[in-house]
C-alpha cells in the first residue's frame, strides 16, 4: 500500500491559495472581530529575520527561485492558537482564536471570510523585492502555516510544541488547529505551496511585512524586516560532476518517505519500489523544514530550530516572569495513547468488549477520479480510478494487532480496547491480516477494512472493487478538533506500521482526528468499467463492511461521490460535479497532468 507523498499533489490543490489576498471585510466587522472581551489576552506576535542575508538557488533545468527568506513569526505572552472547521461540507470554513481570559482560554471568532480553506491564511506574508538600482522587481503576497517549520527562540520555553506540524489539505478536511507555541516561532515561507519567481542571477534587498489586515487583527506591530537576497545560478550537470559535492537540496528530501523534515533513510526494507516518489518541486533548504513533503494530507513538516538572533534576549527575558509553564501533553490534554509495538504474544483468556471509548470509522467521498489503463495496458479496458480515506472520528484509537501462528501464511487479527488512562481492558477478534506481494504493496494488509463499490444512479451496485485489504497508517489530518484527537500521530507512513514479510506479529494504528488515504495509481484502486455504460453514478467509500470492528457509530460509515461517465471503449471520459462546497479533484498519478478539477479523460 505504498502511498506516492509529492509535491505535485499538494501543489494543484491549492494553486491560487498563495499570492492571492483575503477578500476584503468591512471595517465594522474587523474592528468588531478585534474586540476581546474584557480582560482577554491574545499573544505578543512579532516578525523577524533569522539572517540578514540569504543566497537562493535558480537551476537552469528548472528556472525560478523559492523566496525562502528565512522570516518567523515569534509568539510570546500566550500562544497563537487557531482553531478552523467546518460544520459540514455545505457550510464554509470559519476560524476562531484562542485568547486568555484570568488566565483561562476563551474563543474569539475571528471574520467571516478570514480562511476559505485549511491550506493556512492566505495573504499573510508581503513581499517586495528592489534590484541594486533601488528598482522594484517583484510584488507579491504568500500564505502563512502557523504550524510550519517551528522552532524555539529562547532555551526556558516549552520543549515540545503542542500544535501539529503542519496545515492539512485533504479537500474533505473538517477541522484543524493551528499554532505558534509561546516562545517559539514558524517560518513564514510558504514552502512548496508557493510558486517560484523568475529572478536573474544577481543581489536583491527583500522586504517582508505583514499584511494589514492580520496586523490589525492580531496586534502585530507595522514594521517590515529586510533581507538582502543572492541569487544564484546552477546546473545538475555541474554539480553531478563535481566530486563531493553534496546534492541539490531539494533532492535530499528524495526518499522514500516524507520529505526531509523526516530525515528517514532512502529505502524501506521490504517496502518495494513504490515507495519512492517523484521528484520534489521547491528546492527548499533542508533546515528550513519548509521543503515539500511526500506525506499529502499534513503538508510540510517539522524543521530544526531556526538560529534566530539573540538581539531579542532582553526583551524576551522581562517577560518571563509573566509567563507559566505548559503542561506536557501529547494532545490536547487527553489520554495517554496506548503502545504502538504489539504485544509479544497473542492474547490469553475469554474476549470481551468492554464499555469504554470505541473508534468511529467514517468515509470521505472519493476525489482523485480519473480513467486509466490500470497500470495493465490491456487493449480495450478501461478503468476507473480514484483516492478514498476512512478517518477515526473517535473518541478512542482503533487498535488492531496481527499474530502469527508458526508456519501459517496469514496472521490471526484482534481489536484492542482501553481505558481512559491508556490501560488495556479487552480485545476482540476482527478477522485477519494477509501479505501482498505486490510491487508497491510489500507489506501486511488488515482484511475488511473499507470496501469501494461503484454504484448506479438508483443506488444499486454496478461494480465492486477488489480492493478490501489494506495497511493502516495516520496520512491525513481530518479533524483535529474532535475529541481526543492526536495532534502527533508516529504511524504517518508505511515504514511505521505495516511489518515485514517473515513479521510475527503486527500493529496498525488509526488515531484519533486521523485518516488513512489510499491513491488512486495503486494497484487494486480502481474499478473495472470496461463494459459498465454511459451515465451517472456514485463511487461509494465503506468502512467496516463487515462490521467486525467495534465502533462507536456503525450508522456513518458509508460516503458517495457523484460522478459522470462519458465518451467511447478506449477513450472513456469522467466528469465529477462538486461534492456541496468542496469542488476538488486531485491530479491523477505521476504524469502531473491537470485538467479543470471538475473533469478528466482518458487517453
Amino acid at each position: 500500500m505504498t502511498r506516492r507523498r509529492t509535491a505535485r499533489l499538494r501543489r494543484t490543490l491549492l494553486a491560487g491559495t498563495t499570492a492571492i489576498a483575503v477578500t476584503a471585510v468591512t471595517a465594522g466587522i474587523v474592528a468588531a472581530a478585534q474586540e476581546p472581551a474584557k480582560g482577554a489576552k491574545g499573544p505578543e506576535l512579532s516578525l523577524v529575520a533569522a539572517t540578514t542575508s540569504v543566497t537562493l538557488t535558480s537551476w537552469k533545468e528548472e528556472p525560478g527561485v523559492y523566496l525562502d527568506l528565512g522570516t518567523y513569526l515569534i509568539a510570546e505572552g500566550t500562544p497563537l492558537e487557531l482553531k478552523v472547521t467546518r460544520k459540514s461540507y455545505k457550510d464554509p470554513v470559519a476560524i476562531t482564536q484562542t485568547v486568555y481570559e484570568g488566565g483561562k482560554p476563551k474563543a474569539k471568532k475571528l471574520p467571516t471570510g478570514t480562511v476559505k480553506d485549511f491550506s493556512g491564511l492566505p495573504g499573510f506574508s508581503e513581499i517586495t523585492l528592489t534590484d541594486k538600482a533601488g528598482k522594484k522587481v517583484l510584488t507579491r503576497s504568500e500564505s502563512f502555516c502557523p504550524n510550519n517549520a517551528s522552532g524555539r527562540v529562547r532555551p526556558d520555553a516549552p520543549s515540545k510544541s503542542k500544535y501539529p506540524e503542519s496545515c492539512p489539505t485533504n479537500p474533505f478536511t473538517l477541522g484543524s488547529v493551528w499554532g505558534v507555541e509561546k516562545g517559539w516561532a514558524a517560518n513564514t515561507y510558504a514552502g512548496s505551496y508557493g510558486e517560484p519567481v523568475q529572478l536573474p542571477a544577481g543581489t536583491y534587498t527583500a522586504k517582508v511585512g505583514v499584511a494589514k489586515k492580520y496586523r490589525d487583527l492580531f496586534g502585530i506591530a507595522d514594521k517590515a524586516t529586510t533581507v538582502k537576497v543572492t541569487v544564484v545560478e546552477r546546473s545538475e550537470e555541474d554539480e553531478e560532476g563535481s566530486a563531493g559535492v553534496a546534492p541539490r537540496s531539494a533532492k535530499a528530501g528524495e526518499h522514500a518517505g516524507h520529505g526531509a523534515g523526516h530525515q528517514a533513510p532512502t529505502a524501506h526494507a521490504g517496502h518495494g519500489p513504490g515507495h519512492a516518489p517523484s521528484r520534489a518541486e521547491a528546492a527548499a533548504p533542508v533546515t528550513s523544514g519548509a521543503g515539500p513533503s511526500y506525506n499529502v494530507g499534513h503538508g510540510p513538516l517539522k524543521a530544526a530550530p531556526p538560529a534566530l538572533p539573540w538581539a531579542l534576549k532582553k526583551k524576551q527575558q522581562s517577560a518571563l516572569s509573566q509567563q507559566a509553564r505548559d503542561v506536557g501533553g501529547q494532545t490536547d490534554g487527553s489520554r495517554q495513547a496506548p503502545a504502538l509495538k504489539p504485544l509479544s504474544k497473542r492474547p490469553a483468556g475469554k474476549p470481551s468488549v468492554p464499555d469504554v471509548p470505541k473508534p468511529d470509522l467514517r468515509s470521505l467521498p472519493a476525489y482523485g477520479i480519473t480513467i486509466s489503463d490500470g497500470d495493465k495496458d490491456i487493449p480495450g479496458k478501461d478503468y476507473l480510478a480514484f483516492s478514498a480515506n476512512v478517518w477515526n472520528a473517535g473518541p478512542a484509537q482503533l487498535v488492531v494487532d496481527g499474530f502469527r501462528s508458526p508456519g501459517k501464511a496469514k496472521m490471526d487479527a484482534f481489536q484492542y480496547f482501553y481505558d481512559a488512562k491508556g490501560k488495556q481492558v479487552g480485545y476482540t477478534p476482527t478477522g485477519t491480516m494477509e501479505w501482498d506481494p505486490r510491487p508497491g504493496h510489500v507489506h501486511w494488509h488488515f482484511t475488511d477494512f473499507a470496501s469501494y463499490r461503484l454504484l448506479k444512479a438508483d443506488k444499486k451496485e454496478a461494480v465492486r472493487s477488489g480492493k478490501e485489504a489494506f495497511c493502516l497508517a495516520n496520512t491525513d489530518a481530518i479533524d483535529y478538533t474532535v475529541k481526543n484527537a492526536n495532534w502527533h500521530p508516529y504511524n504517518t507512513d508505511l515504514a511505521t506500521a505495516c511489518g515485514e514479510e517473515n513479521s510475527i506479529s503486527v500493529r496498525e494504528v488509526l488515531d484519533v482526528g486521523s485518516g488513512d488515504t489510499y491513491t488512486q495509481d495503486l494497484p487494486g484502486q480502481s474499478f473495472d468499467i470496461t463494459g459498465v455504460p454511459n451515465g451517472t453514478y456514485y463511487i461509494q467509500v465503506l468502512a467496516n463492511p463487515e462490521k467486525r470492528l467495534k465502533e462507536t457509530n456503525l450508522a456513518n460509515n458509508s460516503a458517495l461521490r457523484k460522478i459522470v461517465l462519458g465518451g467511447e471503449p478506449g477513450k472513456r471520459t469522467v466528469t465529477v460535479p462538486a461534492h456541496d462546497l468542496v469542488n476538488a479533484n486531485w491530479p491523477h498519478r505521476a504524469t502531473g497532468r491537470t485538467s479543470p478539477p471538475e473533469v478528466r479523460a482518458g487517453a
